[in-house]
């Protein structure tokens, strides 16, 4: 029997959600069936599908109201929108359904594990945040029915039951689980600590995983823990974080830790840390192994801090994730590449090798909203470098988003300030990018309302929303000095 606060839910979802024109979305990046979405939840792989879960209020474009909006999808591209999964319905999640994730259990159940929250002494009371379950068959969910399965009593001591959240759950090659959760020490700083479970549903303290020692911001959101080609990868969102030159921006930020696993003494030893997204809008990563063996990660293509909540009220529907992309460690370091799925929706070839030239640029027939575009620059004369390149796009007579490099500092920024924004939002992100001899290789993924920058095969990303009106689909070269460059543009998907 569904509740009646998610049969509504569901109801207003769909009705809603259906009259949202498909132009006035983007193309292949998931945003809410309607409403609000954060946080990516559940991600998983089930009965031949990738489900996908987020953070949703269906009822306005602000945060409110926690529920687990639901999509599903055969190739991470191609979303079918699914009923709302679950409401903030019971006692101990009356405050909201927050983050979690999702797996398949072996006699074929979903199992969902997210944080449930609830206030003591009404609205302006204490926030307690506790672990539950939920299991379902892809399409509809029942909450367990002695949640919450992780309360504030297996906290070790000095650890805040205000802020324990958002749980990422996996199946170890014995057939038992762990999970990880987020939790903050009465310092404000973040701690990760380790669950295990025989059956996925009665849970026990292991270990604090690692803590934060202070130099990464202070509250750890949104952990995930896997192997990765020879390493253990630690993914989190750290809250209040100060920059360290470009590797770090104020705020909520993103943060890698490779290093090694101690299974005896369940303790995590990073041994290189890196911003997993060095642009504006990218939050809340969660990863899935997928039945082929890559580790695929998506996240929350928006920043808590560029929300324009005043702005978004009168709209359907607000944020978007980002594409999926395949992750690996090399020499220390995070990749990132867009899954291979996106190749087979390329058409419309475009190709230029070996363009010179000084000043601005423009090339025939390399525009557009929905693209995949490679390009390579160097200099035209190693023995003297040009001062600057620049690619401008979503660009007309009066906007335009611009990606700029210059080889003397190493340094490319993205800028959206004359995208159309008529607030002082972020507007900029600098990443110390490595060149040789000036250099330079880039894969940018547009999406209508979007861009992903991938730099040097992966070895960075930079990721921006763009809201420029969907008209402006110009774009141009520049060039402060002479350069030699190689493109190759294609169109992606059939337009309706």
């Amino acid at each position: 029997m569904i509740n009646q606060k998610l049969l509504f839910a569901r109801t207003y979802e769909k009705e809603a959600g259906d009259k949202i024109a498909a132009e006035s979305r983007p193309k292949f990046h998931l945003s809410p069936h309607v409403g609000w979405m954060n946080d990516p939840n559940g991600f998983s792989y089930y009965k031949g599908e990738y489900h996908l879960f987020y953070q949703s209020n269906p009822y306005d474009t602000v945060w409110n109201s926690m529920h687990w909006g639901h999509a599903s999808s055969k190739d991470l591209l191609h979303w079918t929108y699914l009923p709302c999964a679950m409401a903030p319905d019971e006692a101990y999640d009356s405050y909201g359904c927050f983050s979690g994730s999702a797996l398949e259990l072996p006699d074929g159940r979903h199992l969902l594990m997210y944080t449930g929250v609830r206030k003591e002494g009404g609205d302006h009371g204490e926030e307690l945040q506790t672990q539950c379950l939920a299991v379902g068959d892809g399409l509809n969910y029942k909450k367990y029915e002695t949640n919450p399965v992780l309360d504030a009593s297996v906290l070790p001591e000095g650890l805040s039951k205000n802020d324990f959240r958002d749980p990422k759950i996996w199946r170890e090659e014995d057939g038992s689980y762990q999970c990880v959760v987020g939790a903050r020490r009465k310092n404000g700083l973040g701690s990760i600590l380790l669950f295990g479970s025989p059956d996925g549903f009665s849970w026990h303290y292991e270990s604090t995983l690692i803590e934060n020692d202070g130099h990464h911001g202070m509250m750890w959101e949104c952990p995930d823990f896997f192997p990765l080609d020879g390493k253990h990868v630690l993914l989190c969102s750290p809250q209040d974080m100060l920059p360290e030159g470009f590797e770090y921006h104020n705020g909520n930020g993103t943060l890698c830790l490779i290093g090694t696993y101690d299974k005896d003494k369940k303790k995590f030893i990073p041994e290189n840390n890196q911003s997993i997204d060095y642009g504006i809008d990218f939050y809340a990563s969660q990863t899935i192994l997928a039945p082929d063996g890559r580790r695929i990660m998506i996240a929350w293509m928006q920043n808590w801090d560029t929300c324009d909540q005043n702005g978004t009220r009168g709209k359907k529907w607000f944020a978007q994730m980002t594409l999926p992309r395949e992750l690996s460690v090399r020499n220390g370091r995070l990749y990132q590449q867009p899954v291979r799925e996106l190749e087979l929706y390329r058409s419309n070839k475009t190709e230029y090798k070996n363009i010179a030239f000084e000043g601005e640029l423009r090339l025939d027939e390399i525009e557009g909203r929905t693209l995949d575009m490679e390009l390579t620059v160097r200099p035209e004369d190693k023995a003297e470098m040009y001062r600057k390149f620049a690619l401008r796009f979503a660009q007309d007579e009066q906007y335009r988003t611009a990606l700029s490099f210059r080889p003397y500092e190493s340094v490319l920024k993205i800028d959206r300030k004359f995208s159309g924004s008529r607030r002082a939002y972020i507007h900029q992100r600098r990443s110390l990018t490595a060149n040789k001899e000036g250099e330079l290789k880039l894969r940018v993924i547009l999406d209508r309302f979007s861009a992903e920058v991938f730099v040097n095969d992966g070895e960075q990303v930079m990721t921006a929303t763009i809201m420029t009106d969907l008209a402006a689909k110009g774009i141009s070269f520049f060039a402060d000095g002479n350069v030699v460059m190689d493109v190759t543009k294609y169109d992606l998907f059939a337009e309706e």
